[in-house]
């Protein structure tokens, strides 16, 4: 072995290393947030259940949170991050820090010109947009809390900045806190505002905590010597760069804002709870997701654009397919283990405070939302592995054709009445040996299956332009991790079945103890089930897993 390949060798380590540590810290904190989150899904389901008041909470959320996904999230920081970075590297501080100014008073001021805008048509834009099925009462509730929600989303359009300015940095640990903190801020104010104020108080918790969000960073960007100037700098190119790679972006990422819009608007035209619906069962799709997708995604970017930025496309390859494997390892036996145990989850988290139809609303909507936790899980990976080479094009032309398939799926699915396909495919459904362990499929089950079948088309057409890009993402790889996790998965279901099959024989009742004990018991149960096939399959990931963590012990 040569020199070089020895070098190459410890440099791949210990980048193996740092990603995996990282990602440790990352996932960590984002599952104490995940856990004060379901904090507050306990007590808001014991104090509005699936109902009108949350329809228009969740409503209410819908135009801020699109606002700052747009231009203080996922847009600016994939645009922001490789440019910042390439100062960094450069050692131009002066220059990274005339940049970050610039673009944090450019987007508070869009913020704030957005925020007003919004407050002032928030009548018109509730009952022709966002809800047009909901009922005099309940849209003026959507409208004051979307009122108070704004103030949320102007604080976040700095906060965004400072959380890809400290990424750039390689320091994930405040940046992942930010989120538990904008958690806190909610729940503190489920817990002592709902009296006072009702479900306003949610609101009033979340700009609480979308305050805390941006406080908790403060430290990290005095540590790194942050420099702030009150300038625009519209005359300054490099900020133009930053934009013109954003507008892409923010059009993919308007585009999956804009499926949720529409199947809000569908939603709110079906039963009473069926926004809620949608939003408990991506809710709790979402902590897998976050746990696993974004988390690995927040931490191989920077690697993949300092790969793109010295043109390192083995190092690329390599990065990109081994968090893939890494996705692929975990989404598909946490979606399957969700669906299986979904039904005793959801009844933990409510305590009763559902009735039997709206459990099964819930439930149905989380399997179809869980079909989706691979793709979403993956697309975290392969979108970013676009922008680390600074192309926010083509991950917008495949968003759109993803969107296209969500909107006529939406349509097709939410009208069980209308359509036999529902039918036929309930019938076949309902024929399978497990069938108390599956969900039927329609209304706003089928706003959720619409959402996953276009991100996996999104997912495929990237993966495809990307394996030709860079000749080759180690497919093979990745087709026998498939493969192999799948089977794995698989069985761990069948055994988790027949477990609880066993335990409902046993007629131990429904009590929170008995519950708890369940989902442990058969959750430990299927995961060491797991274990042990991936074992016997000779699963590469695994002892690539372990060998990361011995490295980081010892």
């Amino acid at each position: 072995m040569t020199v070089v390949d020895t070098t190459q060798q410890d440099e791949k380590r210990k980048r193996n290393q740092q990603i995996a540590r990282s990602t440790l810290t990352v996932m960590i904190a984002f599952g104490i947030a995940k856990v004060i989150s379901l904090a507050q899904t306990v007590i808001i389901a014991q104090v509005f259940g699936v109902g009108r008041e949350l329809d228009a909470y969740v409503a209410a959320n819908r135009i801020p949170e699109l606002i700052v996904i747009l231009i203080s999230g996922g847009a600016l920081t994939h645009a922001f991050i490789p440019i910042f970075s390439g100062f960094l590297a450069r050692d131009d501080k002066d220059g990274a820090w005339r940049l970050s100014s610039n673009l944090i008073n450019t987007i508070l001021t869009v913020a704030l010109s957005l925020s007003i805008i919004v407050f002032l048509v928030a009548p018109w834009l509730v009952p022709n947009v966002v809800a047009p099925g909901f009922d005099a009462e309940t849209t003026q509730n959507t409208v004051d809390m979307m009122r108070i929600l704004l103030i949320s989303t102007i604080i976040f359009s700095i906060s965004g900045i400072f959380s890809g300015i400290l990424n750039s940095h390689k320091h994930f640990l405040l940046p992942a806190i930010a989120p538990i903190m904008f958690d806190v801020g909610i729940l503190i104010g489920v817990i002592f505002l709902l009296p006072p104020f009702g479900v306003h108080g949610i609101a009033i918790g979340a700009v609480l905590g979308s305050a805390m969000h941006f406080g908790v960073q403060i430290p990290g960007l005095i540590h790194y010597k942050m420099k702030w100037k009150v300038e625009l700098g519209w005359d300054n190119p490099v900020l133009w760069r930053v934009i013109r790679l954003m507008l892409p972006r923010i059009g993919g990422l308007g585009v999956f804002s804009l499926n949720f819009l529409v199947m809000n608007n569908i939603a709110s035209r079906l039963s009473v709870g069926s926004v809620s619906a949608l939003d408990w069962g991506w809710r709790l799709m979402q902590i897998p997701q976050t746990l696993l997708g974004t988390a690995m995604g927040i931490v191989i970017f920077p690697t993949l654009a300092a790969l793109s930025e010295v043109g390192d496309t083995v190092g690329k390859r390599s990065a990109m397919s081994g968090a893939l494997r890494f996705i692929l390892v975990t989404s598909i036996p946490s979606a399957i283990g969700l669906i299986v145990l979904g039904q005793p989850l959801i009844s933990l988290l409510e305590r009763g405070a559902f009735d039997s139809s709206a459990s099964a609303l819930v439930y149905s909507t989380l399997s179809m939302f869980t079909l989706g936790l691979i793709v979403h899980s993956a697309l975290e990976i392969v979108a970013r592995s676009f922008y680390a080479d600074k192309d926010t094009l083509t991950p917008l032309f495949a968003a759109l054709g993803g969107a296209l398939i969500n909107f006529v799926f939406a349509i097709i699915l939410s009208d069980v009445q209308t359509v036999d396909a529902h039918n036929s495919l309930n019938i076949l459904i309902r024929s399978l040996p497990v069938t108390g362990h599956l969900p039927e499929i329609g209304n706003v089950s089928g706003l959720a299956l619409a959402n996953s079948l276009g991100v996996m088309f999104e997912v495929l057409v990237l993966l495809y332009i990307l394996r030709t890009r860079w000749n080759g993402i180690q497919e093979n790889l990745l087709a026998q991790t498939v493969v192999k996790t799948l089977i794995a998965s698989l069985v761990m279901a069948g055994v988790i079945i027949v477990v609880d099959t066993f335990w409902r024989t046993l007629g131990l009742g429904d009590s929170l103890i008995m519950t708890i004990a369940r989902l442990a018991v058969e959750g430990i149960i299927g995961f060491i089930t797991f274990i042990i096939v991936a074992i016997a399959l000779k699963m590469r990931e695994l002892s690539e897993l372990w060998l990361m963590v011995r490295r980081q012990t010892t």
